[in-house]
């Protein structure tokens, strides 16, 4: 079985079509237990992101997981066929090298896909799916990431999606300082994003979560405070930013809700920003007159400005990427080879018990010592020998081959006789 990787990105697709195929966290671990039961696949992680969904495995059959993963979100697989991308041993490699190290993302460099890498792992060990292949591609991916962020500038002067969230309510606003916001959801995306409000000290800000505790833990470090998810049409009016990123697989912000809100609040303009994938807030949002909706895909566009500063970091981290890529493959190839030297092992052991049980029953019938030892030897030499000797005496068209192998293997030189 060889390594894959099968995926559906913001390269290959719009996030239209990115959240039908989204694997909500607390479902992963029964996905890959579906996933590896009863098919062609050995090993399996899933890494899904606002960004991405991927699929690293071991199989000899990689297309049977694009099937299941049309069957399991229940589309049509000539739907989603067109966006998919199967990646091959090397290139799965450098794809997850890549992935990990922040070459991959929206914003080059960014940190937070480690972290969500990591996670993919704990659920993929937690599911028993995790085998020895992909525990070590993913281990060295961490240590390429290490790498790339230790001797290169890749991280350097990041723009981030937080930021650029703010950057682009600064547009619609005057002052940040004079707005309240509403952030849904208690994550590490929304917490990256209230550090990012919070540092323009806004009027208010509140924390809207389905755990109040959780809400409530976050809120209070923005000197905030927190609310149920169902207190949100009810005070949604309130705000002027309103910023979601949870896990729901149904939106949360409906057109209707909005619209009442618009007209309590006379329709002074509300901004919103919608990192979720699934989304939070309805697509039909964005079409109002006096709401600015902003998904993932629209906050891109305002971090692309930072590519050029970086791209020399980027060649310099795609060169140790290679070079570990490399690596890892020649590691899978010594992994190849277990099975046959341990099976070579196995068959010298069974020679050596069994001429060693021989030599004991020659002594204790009372024969010399020496001439005891002189024949183990030879019948040993004989047995261990028998194979290669057979082997190059009966071969035919690659008989030049084998030579040249067997000297390989004995370390023998051209014209080397037992009597020189």
């Amino acid at each position: 079985m060889a390594l894959f990787t099968l995926g559906i990105n913001h390269h290959t697709a719009p996030l239209a079509v990115r959240e039908q195929v989204a694997f909500q966290a607390e479902k992963l671990r029964q996905a890959l237990a579906d996933l590896t039961q009863g098919k062609p696949v050995r090993e399996a992680a899933i890494l899904s992101t606002c960004n991405r969904t991927e699929l690293y495995f071991a199989t000899s059959h990689p297309e049977a997981v694009a099937e299941w993963l049309a069957e399991y979100h229940r589309i049509a697989r000539s739907d989603i066929e067109p966006y998919l991308y199967t990646y091959p041993e090397r290139e799965a490699i450098r794809h997850a090298f890549r992935v990990a190290s922040g070459l991959d993302s929206m914003v080059i460099g960014e940190p937070q896909i480690l972290g969500q890498m990591k996670d993919a792992v704990r659920a993929a060990e937690e599911a028993g799916t995790l085998g020895t292949s992909l525990h070590k591609l993913f281990q060295r991916a961490f240590a390429v990431a290490k790498e790339v962020r230790t001797t290169t500038a890749i991280g350097a002067n990041i723009v981030s999606m937080a930021a650029a969230g703010v950057h682009l309510a600064g547009r619609i606003f005057e002052r940040i300082g004079d707005q309240k916001i509403l952030f849904i959801g208690a994550g590490e995306m929304i917490e990256l994003c209230a550090t990012h409000f919070a540092a323009q000290s806004p009027r208010q800000v509140v924390i809207a979560n389905r755990t109040v505790e959780r809400g409530q833990a976050l809120a209070e470090r923005f000197g905030g405070t927190a609310i149920r998810l169902d207190d949100i049409a009810s005070r949604l009016a309130e705000f002027d930013i309103v910023v979601s990123c949870t896990a729901s697989p149904l939106p949360i912000i409906g057109l209707g809700m909005v619209e009442r809100a618009i007209r309590a609040r006379r329709h002074r303009p509300m901004f919103m920003v919608d990192l979720a994938v699934p989304r939070d807030i309805e697509i039909e949002v964005g079409e109002l007159d006096d709401v600015f909706l902003y998904t993932v895909d629209d906050l891109a566009q305002v971090v692309e400005s930072g590519l050029e500063s970086r791209q020399a970091a980027v060649v310099e981290a795609e060169a140790i990427i290679d070079e570990r890529v490399d690596a890892f493959l020649r590691w899978l190839q010594t992994r190849d080879t277990v099975p046959v030297i341990r099976a070579l092992r196995d068959s010298a052991e069974r020679m050596r018990r069994h001429e060693v049980e021989h030599a004991l029953k020659l002594l204790a019938r009372g024969d010399a010592p020496a001439q005891v030892l002189e024949q183990l030897s030879q019948r040993l030499t004989n047995k261990l020998l028998h194979g290669p000797t057979q082997a190059l005496n009966q071969a035919d068209g690659d008989r030049g081959e084998l030579q040249s192998l067997v000297s390989r293997l004995y370390h023998l030189h051209p014209g080397e006789h037992a009597g020189d």
